[in-house]
């Protein structure tokens, strides 16, 4: 449990390699940031020090799916999200207090993290031929209450939940998406095809990196739900609502949905994020 901007929040994650896969290429960062001054030496009163660290500023939620048959995909998401908090905690500007207006500064940074994580990639498969070609899927919620700005990279989705009812923030960037988009194909039979799952875009991929970032406004007992396709491919939306609904704790609704998903059959790795503002 942290504090963040006066909002009690908590939240967890979990991951399990599933029942198929051998390895777990998955990974996930549940992060706050702050402003910190250490101060070693001062006549000020032990009272008003307190300002110095007004507790966490901004939280990161990730969530990183190596891509499978690639080389590496372990490899793509563990350094994705090293990139990405390398670049959050050195050079970004993470603190921007909001107006009414979207802050086009921090949108352009966002996207920023996304191409600095891919150029990390590709630069390792240049300096390690046996790396070649590995890539991940990113989905990150960078959150300043009381907005949320999601940042997506293939087809690890964000949900929103408020009350009873969950909303899906990302699209599904994947060849099985566009036809049902267009028409071509119904989302059961995308599901079935060979090209439902198929990127249309990855951290690592050979065209290059185009992200999408929504924003969300949050409200006091709303939840974001991060995952990657281990536990969409198992469990509907509808299931998912019931376990964020029913469970107490971040805790719970994480380990009741990957059960939930590894009942259903577990065919890839499946991994989970939660994060609830009380």
């Amino acid at each position: 449990m942290l504090m963040f901007d006066g909002i009690e929040v908590d939240a967890h994650g979990r991951t399990d390699v599933g029942k198929v896969r051998k390895t777990n290429q998955d990974q996930f960062l549940v992060a706050s940031l702050r402003k910190v001054v250490d101060v070693h030496g001062t006549s000020i009163p032990r009272a008003y020090r307190n300002s110095f660290d007004s507790g966490a500023r901004a939280l990161l939620l990730l969530v990183a799916d190596g891509v499978g048959g690639r080389p590496g995909g372990e490899v793509a998401s563990s350094a994705t999200l090293d990139a990405v908090v390398s670049y959050v905690t050195n050079s970004m500007r993470c603190f921007y207090k909001l107006d009414e207006q979207i802050p086009t500064d921090l949108l352009a940074e966002l996207a920023e993290v996304v191409r600095k994580s891919h150029d990390v990639l590709l630069a390792r498969g240049q300096e390690q031929p046996e790396s070649a070609g590995m890539a991940t899927t990113l989905t990150m919620a960078h959150v300043l209450w009381p907005r949320a700005y999601v940042v997506q990279i293939g087809d690890s989705r964000c949900y929103h939940q408020r009350g009873g009812d969950l909303h899906q923030v990302t699209r599904d960037q994947t060849v099985g998406q566009d036809l049902i988009d267009h028409g071509a194909l119904l989302p059961e039979e995308a599901a079935r095809s060979p090209y439902g799952h198929v990127l249309l875009q990855a951290i690592g991929g050979e065209y290059g990196v185009q992200p999408v970032i929504s924003r969300v406004d949050l409200e006091r007992g709303d939840a974001l739900l991060l995952c990657t396709d281990g536990l969409s491919k198992h469990v509907s939306d509808r299931a998912i609502a019931v376990a964020m609904t029913d469970t107490a704790t971040a805790e719970d609704a994480t380990q009741t949905l990957v059960a939930a998903a590894l009942e259903d059959g577990g065919s890839d790795n499946v991994t989970v994020v939660v994060g609830r503002f009380r």
